[in-house]
């Protein structure tokens, strides 16, 4: 005979209710209203002049400064800030106290200058103190006793000052530094037992952190990269501080004052602002995917395999 138990302790069915959030819709509706306050203005105020935008997304110094000024920059301000960011962050890391030192110096220095000023006394304080740059050997006269110094050659700083190699050198410069403590944390966050196991594989220490280290702290690197990359775009435009006219911002600026549509002028170089700004942060996600390939939360196809080889053991 068998006997059947009752729990009499199991609670029952739960009528839960959800909770209200009132709130939500008064947000709403104040999000609601501001856009259609936005867009009453864009429609009714002619001095927004729309219609001339493409015009002066087309001019030809527009595009001109966008590609030089803006794009160039860009690209060669942050191919020489992570790569000397990287070296940096090595030196950081190095077991030599002379090469800290020298890293965290330089570190320390261009993190604490602002990149208006810097770009200042590259562009005009450089031309100022150092109009001509004499390239020979130092201190000849006073070493070999004679008249003339030995100079091989010489470098008008003036004519330089002024163009995109000073502006690329100064935001280069500039990011370096932030780039240095990017890849620093990069690379500590990969452990120590990597570097360990391909040392006594024979690895040499370059060699290492060219193939072991680096690739696993990219997944750490490229996020914040991707986000220096970005502000970078924004920071071209202080290449006025150069002075460099052929620059996105100050040719809509000068359009703006030549034809007086102010707000048709700058409305064109926010919307190419926006426009290369959204490119690149498509192209950081998937960076990201792809670095972060192995990390974080499985994928439907893993979590498959997790599964079936949990039937069958």
């Amino acid at each position: 005979m068998t006997t059947q138990t009752h729990n009499d302790d199991r609670p029952g069915e739960i009528n839960a209710r959800p909770v209200r959030h009132p709130w939500r819709f008064v947000a709403v509706a104040v999000i609601l209203i501001l856009v259609a306050m936005f867009v009453s203005s864009l429609l009714t105020n002619d001095r927004w002049n729309l219609e001339f935008v493409p015009n002066v997304m087309n001019f030809s110094p527009v595009l001109r400064g966008l590609v030089q000024g803006t794009i160039v920059c860009t690209i060669g301000a942050m191919v020489l800030g992570v790569t000397l960011g990287i070296l940096l962050a090595v030196m950081r890391l190095s077991g030599n106290p002379v090469l800290r030192g020298v890293a965290f110096a330089y570190t320390w220095f261009f993190r604490a200058i602002p990149r208006l000023v810097l770009l200042v006394m590259l562009g005009v304080g450089a031309g100022f103190l150092y109009p001509k740059l004499d390239v020979g050997i130092p201190f000849a006269q006073q070493i070999f006793g004679i008249d003339t110094p030995l100079v091989f050659g010489s470098i008008d700083v003036n004519a330089l000052s002024n163009g995109i190699a000073v502006g690329i050198l100064g935001l280069g410069l500039s990011e370096a530094a932030y780039m240095a403590e990017i890849a620093r944390a990069g690379i500590l966050s990969v452990d120590k037992g990597q570097s360990e196991a391909a040392q006594a594989l024979g690895m040499s220490n370059g060699k290492t952190m060219r193939r072991v280290v680096l690739p696993q702290a990219m997944r750490v690197i490229v996020p914040p990269t991707g986000n220096e990359t970005i502000a970078m775009v924004k920071d071209t435009s202080l290449l006025v501080a150069v002075p460099v006219s052929n620059e996105l911002w100050f040719q809509v600026t000068q359009v703006a004052n030549n034809t007086g549509r102010i707000m048709p002028a700058y409305v064109a170089g926010f919307l190419w602002y926006l426009i290369i700004c959204s490119i690149l942060m498509v192209g950081q996600y998937f960076l990201e995917r792809r670095f972060g390939r192995g990390y974080g939360t499985q994928t439907n196809s893993s979590r498959k395999l997790t599964m079936i080889g949990k039937g069958s053991a």
